[in-house]
């Protein structure tokens, strides 16, 4: 009942693989430092970026090298849709990633997909991969481990820390996700706190309302099933677990736990 497969059809999702193997579906977040140390095939290193220092003008990234952007014409349309539109020298660079000037990375185990933006005053910190036509909104902090499918929206002054999210997920405005999974094409509404470390000490037990789960875990924040959704200003306590198409209300806090598929989580 708690498996991955539970929550997420993963025939789409390019990294399934960091769910293999495990009887729990927050198993993936124990996976998920060993996948991405070996996942990452094209870090990015370049002369024209400076670790830790905002870059100074754009760069486009396109089948493998990068150029400085103010030598191509760039189209900020909407990304997940296809409409980062990059030319250079009157030929358009289909697939071509945008890292914005003003942007930072920190290390270079940093992985971008095909036409992914990363905007001005974005920070990603390494190890990083981001999947085909994400945005990395203006403010965005991406604290480290964080894995991304496709078409996902990683928002504005929204601060995510060793989590998963999979194709089509977004957390747009003013969010926290530390420890968590956002399941496909899952919406987190502005302000959403998924809280990943209780006041007491301990690990994290997830109630199913029949037994208390071991999770072994000292932190896990939240783990959101396929088109699940929470309102603005919500906050999930720390092992919260979602099942597909549930919503939680805006102004709620999501009590611990198991939640099933459909469910309403009201005050």
């Amino acid at each position: 009942m708690l498996d991955a497969l539970s929550f997420f059809d993963l025939t789409d999702f390019a990294h399934s693989r960091v769910f293999s193997g495990g009887e729990f579906v927050w198993d993936a977040l124990k996976n998920l430092k060993s996948y991405m140390d070996g996942a990452i095939d094209a870090p990015l290193q370049d002369r024209l970026i400076t670790d830790g220092v905002p870059l100074e003008r754009p760069l486009v990234i396109h089948e493998g090298e990068i150029v400085d952007g103010n030598e191509c014409r760039i189209v900020f349309g909407n990304v997940s849709k296809g409409g980062l539109v990059v030319e250079r020298d009157g030929s358009q660079l289909q697939g071509a990633s945008v890292l914005m000037a003003g942007c930072v990375l920190m290390g270079s185990r940093i992985e971008l997909g095909r036409g992914v933006l990363v905007e001005s005053g974005a920070l990603i910190k390494e190890p990083a991969i981001i999947g085909d036509r994400t945005e990395v909104r203006q403010g965005a902090y991406l604290r480290g481990y964080c894995l991304t499918g496709s078409r996902c929206v990683l928002g504005h002054t929204t601060e995510i820390k060793h989590s998963i999210f999979l194709n089509d997920a977004k957390a747009g405005h003013f969010a926290y996700l530390g420890d968590s999974i956002l399941g496909t094409a899952a919406n987190l509404g502005a302000g959403t706190k998924m809280a990943n470390l209780r006041f007491l000490a301990g690990n994290v037990k997830i109630k199913t309302g029949r037994e208390i789960l071991e999770t072994g875990l000292r932190k896990l924040g939240a783990i959101l099933g396929d088109h699940a959704q929470t309102g603005c200003n919500s906050v999930t306590n720390p092992g919260t677990l979602m099942g597909k198409k549930s919503i939680l209300m805006p102004n709620t806090t999501a009590p611990s736990g198991y939640h099933p598929d459909q469910s309403v989580i009201r005050n």
